[in-house]
């Protein structure tokens, strides 16, 4: 049985963010704006996707993420550990603040293969003034991963799963730390798409 219902559209790197547990994909129609309309914004007044459903409704995809890593602690994807703890926020506020693709524009290279598949162009030049100014975020992070194995600390945790959606694959440190993410199962899984999950 699925333990959530996740609303969300099945190429979007927002929900395949969160898209790690078991759920049951409510596939939201973004092409024709389903996400605009007056009811979807009653549960996701940002208009965004993807959202959950609880006793509220909880609607950015990392305070979900946040949200079933505290409902299964066992997963320690969130240190406990005060110094452990402090890396993971400071690692964690830094990929939502630079990083995040929504914060990057909707032409960066994080982007712009889900926009093609959705038939949405893109601005080349903008695309060139993306990828520049993330080369030289990536310089920095290539100077962190360089001193440790993740983002927070020789132990994996929600601050590098957050970076899933996003390409970064331009420095040595940064690319050998990408691959790692992005070869772990449970993001191949939805490598063309979320599908409805029934089990672990």
């Amino acid at each position: 049985m699925a333990i959530l219902k996740l609303y969300g559209s099945a190429r979007t790197t927002s929900t395949r963010r969160v898209a790690t547990v078991p759920f049951e994909l409510v596939e939201v129609d973004i092409r024709n704006g389903e996400h605009k309309t007056p009811a979807y914004l009653e549960r996701q007044p940002f208009g965004l996707i993807p959202y959950i459903v609880r006793l509220y409704y909880i609607h950015c995809g990392c305070a979900i993420c946040r949200y079933i890593a505290a409902k299964y602690p066992g997963c320690r994807l969130v240190p406990t550990g005060l110094q452990e703890n402090a890396l993971f926020e400071q690692a964690a506020s830094v990929e939502l603040t630079s990083f995040d693709h929504g914060r990057m524009g909707d032409s960066c290279e994080g982007v712009r293969v889900p926009r093609l598949r959705l038939g949405l162009k893109t601005d080349q030049a903008v695309v060139d003034q993306e990828i520049a100014t993330l080369d030289k975020k990536l310089a920095a992070y290539d100077v962190i991963l360089g001193k440790r194995k993740y983002l927070a600390g020789d132990e994996l945790t929600l601050a590098d799963l957050f970076h899933l959606p996003d390409v970064m694959t331009r420095r040595r440190n940064v690319a050998r730390w990408y691959s790692e993410l992005i070869s772990r199962p449970s993001w191949r899984t939805f490598e063309y798409g979320v599908k409805t999950t029934l089990e672990h």
